[in-house]
């Protein structure tokens, strides 16, 4: 087993979120900050300041979830670098949907 996996079976828990025009970044319970491009999570990007600081830590910090856009994103795929995996088409029906409300 490689370090990299030993280190990821006690991945860090999330403390504090924090989201900028342009990034999100997490400080975790091990001490680091990480920062990824909201580009990597198109419903954050598109969705406005009020959703996006309606978030709340979800499987004992061990995720965030934003309920006014229907989005999660773990700790783990954050450390591990992984942007969202929703299809095109469901983002724009996700879209279309914001539109019509």
């Amino acid at each position: 087993m490689t370090s990299l996996m030993i280190e990821l079976l006690e991945i860090p828990k999330a403390r504090q979120v924090s989201i900028s025009d342009d990034t999100l970044t997490v400080d975790l319970s091990d001490g680091r900050t990480i920062s990824v491009p909201l580009a990597w999570y198109p419903r954050l990007l598109h969705s406005k300041q009020n959703e996006r600081s309606n978030w709340r830590f979800i499987g004992d910090n061990e995720g965030i979830h934003w309920s006014d856009i229907d989005e999660d994103i773990s700790v783990k795929n954050i450390i591990l670098g992984q942007p969202s995996a929703e299809s095109q088409k469901s983002f724009q029906r996700w879209q279309e949907e914001r539109i019509k409300s």
